[in-house]
């Protein structure tokens, strides 16, 4: 859709250099104008403009081309309402996703087109925050960037590549008025704050104090691996168990025996003092593997039977048994028995379940899986509130176990207490506590807060946090993704930023019912 239309003549424009007004025609030329698209068909604006004089003779320019407000722009092909759209598609999708959204609305446009106009647009002018909140995040590979965020607008700021103390300083000290800078534990932020603001007040993040703490409760977990068993519910002896059905799962197997030889020759290394990595080398094995076999008691606890996942088919085992002991071992005049019980499953599955029969053993029923360090973590540090019954008594049974355990949950129940009460006044004694527990996870992490203890001290009575950071860097996360992980920083920089203030601006409008166009009257040109 091509529209035709030309200036007025004999009406003064202000000049582009000086702003005298003129009416002085020169001559005339015709400007092709993009335009958003109506009624799906893309817009053409033929637009008959005039070159005037300048009639200031100290002015630099002799000549100069009038402007349409709110129509024609300087150097520029598109109307502002089509640069904008550019622009705010650009800023949301990138250039790949940007490029496709644009030829939807039939603008047709590259992607590297569509990337040039995100970076021309500015990037909104800086306010140096009261509260700011500092964090990291992966920016490609063992790579880390720093994004800086407002606390109290919550909007970000700016990011960079690195997390080094010296750049946050620098931008500190280039931004000075911070009074409160929120961060996690890290001894880089601690320092680059230190250095560059040093009157403003600390505050370490209460969600990083409690997932170290997480961490250091599954280290012991994991160094008492021995006792998680002590969690299953001990099973009623009723006489009927075979000799075979009381061994070791997996003892005379070819993976039973693999895993005994690693775990001897990774042990014959590392007791000698090997660290982890030079075992593995010599051994050829993954650095984890080592560190699970040198961790392990006994070659059985990195060789444990996986438990059978509860079936369809448990509520008919005891049926199952009852026939087999009658003399039906057929598994297909078995499987047609239990459909017309209302057993649904597959013939095959009912073949598997009596396997174990025809070797003379007993049918495999379902049984608990012995919790890993994570699950015993997990059920310590969560609230006993929320524990369901079964939860709870699993707990109750392994902390009466393992008194190392027990200690544990008690200091984290204190630590939760002062959070949640938001007192750090026993803070000193719990860490005297950690010290003295004799678990050395939560030996050292008692000395790293000890080192940040005035910080530890404001993330748990302070309401300042680095929830926003998280959310932010979650949009940092998204926006990766959305250009495919292949931006660099400066476009990531630009898009963060503007994407936050695209969103703010947006959702500070009010909603306000549609209406239909003015009434306009169109006129030939």
């Amino acid at each position: 859709m091509v529209i035709e239309a030309r200036t007025r003549s004999r009406v003064p424009v202000g000049c582009s250099g000086c702003g005298v007004l003129s009416d002085w025609t020169h001559s005339r030329y015709v400007r092709h104008l993009a335009d958003a698209a109506l009624g799906g068909r893309p817009v053409r604006i033929d637009l008959s403009v005039r070159r005037l004089y300048c009639e200031n003779r100290s002015c630099p320019k002799v000549t100069f081309a009038e402007q349409v407000p709110g129509l024609t722009v300087r150097y520029q092909r598109r109307t502002p309402l089509l640069q904008q759209l550019v622009e705010s598609v650009g800023v949301v999708l990138a250039g790949r996703g940007g490029a496709r959204m644009l030829r939807v609305l039939n603008v047709r446009l590259s992607r590297c087109t569509v990337l040039a106009q995100l970076m021309r647009v500015p990037l909104p002018p800086l306010v140096t925050p009261r509260v700011l909140g500092v964090d990291d995040f992966a920016l490609y590979g063992d790579t880390y960037g720093t994004l800086l965020v407002d606390a109290t607008t919550r909007l970000p700021l700016t990011l960079w590549e690195g997390r080094d103390a010296e750049q946050l300083s620098r931008w500190l000290r280039l931004h000075p008025g911070v009074e409160i800078a929120c961060r996690d534990g890290s001894l880089t932020y601690r320092q680059g704050i230190a250095d560059g603001a040093p009157e403003a007040l600390q505050v370490s993040d209460r969600f990083h104090l409690w997932q170290g703490l997480s961490r250091r409760v599954q280290e012991v977990a994991a160094a008492h691996r021995g006792c998680l068993p002590a969690a299953l519910p001990v099973p009623e002896p009723d006489g009927s168990e075979s000799p075979s059905t009381t061994t070791r799962p997996g003892q005379d197997t070819p993976a039973s025996r693999h895993a005994r030889r690693l775990f001897e020759a990774v042990h014959a290394l590392t007791d000698a003092g090997r660290p982890y990595s030079a075992t593995a080398r010599e051994l050829g094995l993954d650095r984890r593997t080592v560190r699970k076999y040198a961790r392990a008691r006994s070659w059985h606890e990195v060789m444990r039977r996986p438990p059978r996942r509860p079936s369809t088919l448990d509520p008919y085992l005891d049926y199952l048994q009852q026939r087999w002991d009658e003399g039906e071992h057929s598994a297909k005049i078995l499987h047609q028995e239990l459909a017309g019980k209302g057993y649904l499953g597959h013939y095959q599955r009912v073949k598997m379940a009596l396997a174990p029969l025809r070797r003379g053993l007993p049918l495999d029923e379902p049984r608990e899986r012995t919790p890993s360090p994570r699950d015993a973590a997990r059920w310590i540090i969560t609230n006993p509130l929320r524990h369901g019954p079964q939860t709870a008594e699993r707990l109750r049974r392994l902390l009466d176990h393992c008194p190392e355990l027990h200690r544990t949950h008690e200091l984290v129940r204190q630590f939760a207490a002062m959070l949640d009460n938001r007192d750090a006044t026993p803070l000193p004694a719990w860490l005297d506590h950690l010290t003295n527990s004799g678990l050395p996870p939560l030996a050292s992490i008692a000395t790293a807060l000890r080192e940040d203890r005035h910080a530890v001290a404001q993330g748990i009575t302070s309401p300042y946090n680095s929830g926003v950071n998280e959310g932010r860097i979650t949009d940092v996360k998204l926006q990766k993704r959305i250009m495919a992980g292949r931006a660099g920083v400066p476009l990531l920089r630009h898009r963060v930023v503007l994407v936050a203030h695209l969103r703010r601006r947006y959702a500070d409008q009010p909603a306000t019912p549609s209406k239909g166009p003015p009434d306009t009257e169109i006129r030939s040109p």
